[in-house]
């Protein structure tokens, strides 16, 4: 999938929604093997009919793809979309000079957050 700032934006907005979000995460814990409709409302919580409205948002922006096994439709991620995403969003990070990781809570994003959840 080649990535462009619109299909960027419509995968971003795909994913900022809370179900949708879940939905996506849930399906890339779950991995290749993917995970049927009613396993994936059962899991979130989600009633069928607002799952499918969820789906096929995922659907539509190219994060999930589809598959029939049997007389079920298996949900997966669409990990080369992924990929593709984050690799839109972080290219040229850093100026284009290597990156090195920073441990995880760390940062300026990790210290803003922390600075706002300290009370006064």
């Amino acid at each position: 999938m080649e990535m462009t700032s619109s299909t960027a934006v419509d995968a971003l907005g795909a994913l900022a929604q809370e179900h949708r979000l879940a939905l996506f995460r849930l399906l890339v814990q779950a991995g290749d093997r993917g995970m049927a409709a009613g396993g994936i409302a059962d899991a979130l919580g989600v009633p069928n009919s607002s799952l499918s409205f969820h789906l096929s948002h995922l659907t539509r922006a190219g994060l999930i793809a589809q598959r029939r096994e049997g007389r079920s439709i298996i949900y997966t991620a669409d990990y080369a979309a992924m990929d593709a995403l984050m690799g839109y969003l972080l290219e040229n990070c850093c100026g284009g000079a290597p990156c090195t990781p920073l441990p995880a809570g760390t940062g300026p994003i990790a210290s803003t957050s922390k600075e706002a959840e300290e009370p006064a």
